[in-house]
């Protein structure tokens, strides 16, 4: 299931194709009116809405293994991990590099979803359901980190991994403060760190990869607001310039250190940036209900607003083709909460405010 990505540097960028055939894909994504429909079902009945959507081949194949909650989300990586791999199958050149640098998103999603599942005594099961395997890592490193049986051995298990010096320095934070956020802060400054390298100036990029530069300097720093507010929650006695993730335009490190201490401050600062804009609503939403995950969730609707804003200024570039990942990464997310929650009772409008919707 894991991509292995190989270098085809050498060859010419076929940004057109792929941006069609992802056009087609996106096509297919499931819109509000199903997700006003599947908050009002049940279990069974949203296992059976998806088997007539394009997820009924996954569906059905693993419908013998799993049943309920557990076939759903099986389903929903295992169709997510094909479709990100079939963007690596079309792209050439250029197009191929940045789009699989991209999706080495899912080695960090699924070293921070192996941390928190043995942080909260999940177990292996749960930790293997919400792997996304469309990264660089093979299923013996996956499983070996879900059956990992403490922070520290799972630390010493992606020791030939890009993160691994970077989590052995957090480490020492972890164990000081008990809390995740060093070790996932160094998780994605790793991420962030590597799809930066190499990467020309924006003065001597092409107007693609302008736009991919554009879109990578926004995430890392929608990444670190969010950082800085979970830091500023969590209270701990943290420096957090030492988790400052490089190539924003948002913070330096000196800024961010002085406005974890004042939310009030960094949403002001956040509020008067470039971003103001994009992010006014998710500001308005943290200082009305403080409500951290339900910020989140506007922030990552807002990410996904400002790649749609990138692809449609510049169609043949590979801002089409991130902007397609999120909005399929959302898409599995909203599935996913809304099949938690049904199995967990909740009411329609209690679902509906997990949900990321534009």
């Amino acid at each position: 299931m894991s991509a292995q990505y190989g270098s085809s540097a050498e060859e010419a960028s076929n940004y057109e194709y792929v941006t069609a055939r992802v056009s087609a894909r996106r096509a297919s994504l499931f819109d509000e009116d199903d997700y006003r429909k599947l908050v009002r079902m049940g279990t069974g009945e949203i296992a059976r809405f998806m088997e007539e959507t394009e997820y009924g081949r996954e569906m059905n194949a693993l419908g013998a293994r799993f049943s309920g909650v557990n076939l759903i989300e099986y389903a929903l990586n295992r169709n997510l991990a094909k479709h990100f791999n079939d963007l690596l199958r079309w792209a050439t050149g250029e197009a191929y590099d940045y789009i699989a640098r991209y999706l080495r998103k899912f080695d960090a999603w699924n070293v921070k979803t192996a941390l928190r599942g043995i942080y909260s005594e999940a177990g292996t099961e749960a930790i293997e359901s919400d792997y996304i395997r469309a990264g660089e890592f093979d299923d013996a490193l996956l499983e070996q980190l879900a059956r990992a049986e403490s922070i520290e051995s799972a630390v010493e298990a992606l020791d030939q991994t890009i993160f691994a010096d970077a989590l052995r320095e957090a480490y020492d934070d972890y164990e000081e403060t008990d809390l995740l956020v060093p070790l996932e802060n160094a998780v994605d400054r790793v991420f962030f760190e590597d799809i930066d390298e190499g990467l020309p100036s924006r003065v001597q990029a092409d107007r693609a990869t302008q736009l991919y530069i554009e879109f990578i300097t926004a995430e890392i720093d929608f990444s670190n607001v969010r950082n800085a507010l979970r830091l500023a929650r969590s209270g701990a006695d943290m420096d957090p310039a030492a988790y400052f993730i490089d190539g924003g335009r948002l913070f330096d490190a000196e800024e961010l250190r002085q406005l974890v201490g004042n939310r009030d401050q960094l949403v002001e600062h956040v509020r008067e940036s470039i971003y103001g804009d994009d992010l006014a609503v998710a500001l308005t939403e943290l200082e009305e209900s403080d409500d951290i995950v339900r910020f989140e969730n506007v922030l990552d609707a807002a990410l996904l607003a400002f790649a749609d804003r990138l692809a449609n200024r510049y169609p043949p570039s590979v801002c089409s083709v991130l902007s397609y990942i999120l909005a399929k990464e959302r898409e599995v997310d909203n599935i996913r909460a809304i099949a938690r929650g049904r199995e967990a009772d909740l009411s329609p409008e209690e679902i509906e405010t997990e949900l990321v919707t534009l």
